[in-house]
């Protein structure tokens, strides 16, 4: 008799990832596989403690060591409760229960920069990518699950910032902004529902912390977790969550497509001084044109994340409603302005 129906499903995205993460190992250049060929590739679990993670942690300890994959775990302190220390404690304890090896508890300090979600984010991945980098792993897995994608979406809808905040999370990414390693995140469970994670946990008798913070009506992400969602269930019908999924994917898919078109297009749209021409911009399609302005206004120094859609939108007016107006001001002290049918973008 085989596994739950549960541990079945998770044990099968865990593995379907590992295996890809072998391909890209091996497709790595020869003088890198020899830098890393110390002994097996070393996964690591970043876990909280919840259902999700626990039931990932769980996955990867059965499915790594048949594929010749050392598997570790991380759990970051964020010190936001009272006890939180005791807690990691615990997750450490439950990780090695599980045989992952190494384990470690990394505590970070959570600063004020973007609201407090955004913080926890940012200190929280840049604690797994120092751990990554010190313990020389080829991959983090994250318990994200087909219901935190939809809840993604549905933040992201709600910014307007274009089809990229509809992509939701990528399935491979090197965490926000690019940082880490170009493939360093893994998310095995975007097709996995949480019941699913939840199910398989109880069946194997994992015990599970269930964080305060995900029911606090504080954090937006709870509301929406708890009110937003059951209310478009209940206004729309079962397969809301499936059906934001879904468009996250075609999304994701969409616009890479467009920044694929934008980076072949910015080089036409240059003239033989690197300097953007402002008629040949105007020639690109809206959706394309944008994306050029917004690569130009990275790249000359804008912070990519503070960057939103109505500072290119601005910028763009510089090219199709020209009236005379005079520099844009961006992020990062840069400038946009029109000067003699050339765009100039450059900080001030």
């Amino acid at each position: 008799m085989g596994p739950h129906p549960a541990v079945a499903a998770i044990r099968l995205a865990v593995r379907r990832v590992l295996h890809d993460v072998l391909t890209d190992l091996t497709d790595r250049p020869a003088a890198d596989r020899a830098a890393a060929a110390d002994g097996p590739p070393l996964v690591l679990v970043a876990c909280s403690g919840g259902a999700d993670s626990m039931a990932l942690a769980s996955a990867l300890a059965f499915e790594a060591p048949k594929l010749g994959i050392r598997a570790g775990g991380i759990t970051v302190d964020h010190g936001l409760q009272a006890g939180s220390e005791l807690r990691a404690a615990e997750v450490v304890a439950r990780m090695a229960a599980l045989r992952l090896d190494p384990v470690e508890s990394v505590a970070v300090r959570v600063g004020r920069d973007g609201g407090p979600e955004a913080a926890a984010r940012d200190a929280r991945y840049a604690a797994l990518d120092e751990a990554a980098e010190r313990l020389g792993a080829a991959a983090v897995l994250l318990g994200h699950t087909r219901d935190d994608q939809a809840e993604t979406v549905l933040l992201g809808l709600a910014r307007g910032s274009g089809i990229r905040s509809l992509a939701g999370m990528p399935e491979v990414s090197g965490g926000p902004g690019g940082s880490g390693g170009t493939h360093r995140y893994r998310r095995p469970f975007l097709q996995v529902d949480r019941q699913t994670a939840r199910k398989a946990c109880m069946v194997q008798s994992l015990a599970v912390w269930d964080d305060p913070h995900n029911i606090d009506p504080a954090y937006t992400r709870s509301r929406l977790r708890h009110e937003g969602l059951p209310a478009l269930e209940k206004a729309l019908g079962k397969g809301v969550v499936e059906a934001l999924a879904r468009t996250a994917q075609l999304s994701r898919d969409d616009a890479d497509a467009l920044d694929a078109w934008a980076a072949e297009a910015e080089a036409g749209v240059r003239d033989a001084d690197g300097r953007l021409e402002c008629a040949k911009l105007y020639a690109l399609p809206a959706a394309v044109r944008r994306r050029v302005l917004r690569r130009a206004v990275v790249a000359a120094g804008s912070p990519a994340g503070s960057l939103f859609a109505r500072h290119i939108e601005e910028v763009d007016r510089l090219i199709t409603g020209w009236r005379g107006q005079g520099a844009i001001n961006l992020p990062g002290r840069v400038e946009a302005q029109r000067q003699g049918g050339r765009l100039v973008i450059r900080q001030g």
